[in-house]
């Protein structure tokens, strides 16, 4: 029953995840986490992260752990099937077609209608991650800190997300040894 589950989702995902990863990011999103359940929002932000700062197409790399964490190595082939294949076809018959239909204006003004709708998507999930991120110990202050921080250094500064996550990661396991060993020397010495 979970490979049935883990191709449908991502079969879905990468069928209407038109644009690439970032529309299909909160598609992945609404599937395995509201629709399956198979992980909550945190732990699908973790995978978010970590695949964002590894190389190659998003949606694979999502695809490809998720089914594997999921359904083991035939879940991750499954995930990964169901993620090319709606891909594969709809390249062959859309290109296909609007190779042919290209000089119409409809066929213009349909392409440049996506563009919104996915930045609304992304919009969506961002914020759905900035109220979650308020939640945890960071707090209101701390995550606007960190969300205008890296759009400066995304936008303005051009330095790849990929660092910056990793940056933010690396900080994030030394603040918990430190505060581990903190913790482990109250313990020993006497109150």
């Amino acid at each position: 029953m979970k490979q049935k589950e883990i191709f449908i989702a991502f079969f879905r995902s990468g069928l209407l995840g038109f644009g690439g990863g970032p529309s299909a990011i909160p598609l992945v999103h609404k599937e395995v986490v509201d629709t399956f359940k198979f992980m909550d929002s945190d732990e699908f932000g973790d995978i978010l992260a970590l695949a964002n700062a590894l190389p190659g197409p998003i949606n694979t790399k999502m695809a490809g752990y998720i089914g594997y964490r999921v359904g083991g190595f035939l879940g991750m082939l499954n995930a990964l099937i169901a993620t090319m294949v709606p891909t594969i076809i709809l390249m062959i018959v859309l290109l296909t077609a609007l190779n042919n239909l290209k000089d119409q204006p409809w066929v213009a003004g349909m392409t440049k209608a996506v563009v919104p709708v996915v930045a609304v998507m992304l919009a969506t999930l961002t914020w759905d991650f900035i109220k979650k991120s308020t939640k945890s110990s960071l707090g209101w202050a701390w995550t606007l800190l960190f969300v205008a921080a890296s759009l400066v250094l995304i936008e303005f500064v051009n330095i790849h997300p990929g660092i910056i996550i990793f940056i933010a990661l690396v900080t994030a396991l030394l603040k918990k040894d430190a505060a581990e060993k903190n913790e482990a020397k109250k313990e020993r010495s006497p109150a």
